[in-house]
């Protein structure tokens, strides 16, 4: 049985980096970037630290083992992954000023999890829990993983912006919680 949370130990937190290296974008073949999805930012156990004591991480458990993932972040750590800077930037440009955002960071699923409900599951858990202190959840995605873009959207999420950073091409999406 699968079961969701927030992190609450710096052992999840490990977890969360071994399965974000196993799902990196150069770790995985072409073919399977294309079938499976990938993530795009590796993240050092420090800042995920830093992140999860600002806003929770949630994680999915199968026994005691991290079998998924989802990492909030703040507005705050704008500046604090080079990568992501240029998201955030569009992020202030285009959304409603009127609207408090989280940006999810980064979603995954162990591949022997996929296709069992756990990529919902996460973000079901996410908005039932963050919900009253943000109106919306945003995220941007590598063009290229469509897989990824078809999830997001059967979660509910829409495209806000599409942008081009470092010669990469990137959807912002949002997912409205009020």
């Amino acid at each position: 049985m699968i079961s969701y949370k927030r992190v609450e130990t710096d052992q999840e937190l490990l977890q969360i980096l071994k399965l974000q290296q196993a799902n990196f974008s150069s770790s995985i073949s072409e073919v399977e970037k294309v079938k499976e999805g990938f993530v795009t930012v590796q993240h050092d156990f420090d800042i995920l630290k830093l992140m999860n004591d600002k806003c929770q991480h949630i994680i999915a458990i199968y026994d005691t083992n991290v079998v998924g993932f989802a990492l909030s972040m703040v507005k705050e750590f704008q500046d604090k992954i080079e990568v992501l800077k240029p998201m955030f930037v569009e992020i202030e440009k285009h959304k409603n000023p009127e609207k408090s955002y989280l940006v999810m960071g980064q979603i995954c699923v162990d591949k022997e999890f996929r296709k069992k409900g756990v990529f919902r599951g996460m973000y079901t858990f996410m908005r039932d829990e963050l919900h009253e202190q943000y109106d919306v959840l945003i995220t941007e995605i590598d063009s290229s993983n469509e897989r990824s873009i078809n999830a997001h959207q059967a979660i509910g999420f829409e495209q806000l912006h599409l942008f081009t950073a470092d010669d990469h091409d990137w959807e912002i999406v949002v997912w409205n919680w009020a």
